[in-house]
């Protein structure tokens, strides 16, 4: 199979040019930069008296190496009536996102080498894009993190915080052979329960059992955050763990962070952090206007702690963009800070909502495909995704600007049915999206066809 992508304006590794992309037999053979219309003329000429399956008119539209989502919830197994591998995987698919790592708080959890073998078995029958999972830490099982396979499992999941499916580590002599054992990234979640708990005693003695979810960010704080994050970092300087913070939602954790770097094919820097589109995009105040639609852990802060993410993007404190898509159906969100279970689907709307920042000047395109491409394949040591370089699998997706449609519900793919991106316009539109050099979203529909495959890693 020989497909050629003709016209678009190629996103990759810092540049933005018009050009052109050969794919054969799933990778991209060839990425040819146009440098004048009289070679865009030959190589039109060319493309069509040469032997292509298939030519895609980008014309208009940007080209991107595929999305790499370091951070999902799919639900699967265990908690399937909110969402399943199949209907999530077509959600990203239709968002831009060609890959996927899954986190390990699903029933049974992926704590075992059993459970492990089990996801990859239901991957492999219904994911339409690229997967990977996490291996979940408990307080009891470090010891099993050197029978890993390491080329299956992008890391190592650590939960330093409460509400996050009974696999909280809270013993100081666990967290420490944790950070010692693990030399696979370290992918920790950082809230100090103790806090946490004392700040929910203390608004539920003012406002009842299940306080208004408006009290949500003052009762899993910035305080909470900041501990925890502080804690797990110096675990990491003291082990030299490769640790990685995901969901960093304060202006003061940002503090801890030194801008990353780049070593050859490598993030160049042990410690690195995460932010999520929902704290991009929403802040605390959006309560009184979504509710618990927006309600996650840990919470969306102030405003000033959403301009410090945003500016920490483009700083280099930040190093990787992902969405904690974590799908509840819509009764589990109703109630409080207490009652209202935390998590969002975001998966389809992300790529398409970090766009609107580049329109709003807060990243270039080209910083865009650094925190959501590039980075999480060096990061994690992805092999042979992340990049438009010949060689690589073809993940690709195209994005048209000044092409306006507004959510609704028809379109939204997550099992659950809701989005709290519903009645939004935006003005750029997934047009395509291949995994491994084949269409699987086109024309607002998915291909119904199993494409994904089983992320490789090669962990340095």
């Amino acid at each position: 199979m020989k497909t050629l992508i003709r016209g678009g304006h190629v996103v990759n590794e810092g540049r933005v040019f018009d050009g052109d992309i050969v794919i054969i037999d799933g990778n991209i053979t060839e990425v040819r930069r146009k440098k004048n219309a009289e070679q865009q003329q030959s190589l039109d000429t060319n493309a069509e008296s040469s032997d292509f399956n298939e030519i895609i008119d980008a014309s208009g539209c940007y080209v991107l190496p595929g999305v790499i989502d370091d951070h999902v919830h799919f639900r699967d197994p265990g908690l399937t009536e909110k969402a399943d591998i199949d209907t999530e995987s077509r959600a990203a698919a239709a968002g831009g996102v060609t890959s996927y790592f899954d986190m390990p708080n699903c029933q049974p959890q992926t704590t075992t080498l059993e459970a492990l073998a089990q996801k990859h078995a239901s991957a492999q029958r219904k994911s339409h894009v690229n997967y990977a999972f996490f291996y979940g830490a408990t307080n009891d099982n470090a010891d099993t993190f050197s029978t890993l396979d390491t080329t299956r499992v992008p890391g190592i999941k650590l939960f330093m915080g409460s509400s996050t499916g009974n696999m909280l580590v809270d013993r100081q002599d666990s967290l420490e052979h944790i950070f010692k054992l693990c030399r696979l990234p370290l992918m920790v979640h950082c809230e100090d329960t103790s806090i946490i708990q004392r700040n929910m005693a203390s608004a539920q003695q003012s406002w009842g059992q299940d306080p208004p979810v408006s009290l949500h960010a003052m009762i899993r704080s910035e305080e909470a955050c900041l501990q925890s994050t502080r804690q797990a970092v110096n675990l990491a300087q003291k082990y030299g763990t490769r640790l990685h913070v995901a969901h960093i939602s304060t202006a003061e954790e940002l503090e801890l962070f030194e801008p990353y770097s780049i070593s050859g094919n490598t993030i160049g820097t042990r410690i690195t952090a995460e932010a999520c589109v929902g704290h991009l995009l929403f802040t605390q105040l959006d309560h009184e206007r979504l509710g618990s639609r927006i309600k996650v852990n840990p919470a969306i802060k102030t405003p000033v702690d959403q301009f410090m993410l945003r500016e920490a993007l483009t700083d280099g404190r930040i190093t990787v963009i992902a969405t904690d898509h974590a799908p509840h159906l819509l009764h589990q969100k109703e109630g409080g800070a207490a009652k209202a279970a935390s998590g969002m689907p975001m998966i389809q709307f992300s790529l398409v909502s970090m766009l609107e920042l580049v329109d709003e000047g807060i990243l270039t395109i080209q910083r865009l495909v650094q925190l959501m491409c590039h980075n999480p394949a060096l990061l994690f040591g992805v092999c042979n995704r992340g990049f438009l370089r010949p060689g690589f699998r073809a993940d690709i997706t195209l994005v048209r600007p000044n092409s306006a449609w507004c959510v609704n519900k028809d379109c939204i793919l997550s099992k659950c049915g809701w989005s709290p991106m519903e009645g939004h316009q935006y003005q750029w539109r997934v047009e395509r999206t291949l995994c491994n050099g084949q269409t699987v979203y086109a024309n607002g529909h998915v291909i119904n066809e199993v494409l994904g495959e089983a992320i490789t890693f090669s962990h340095s």
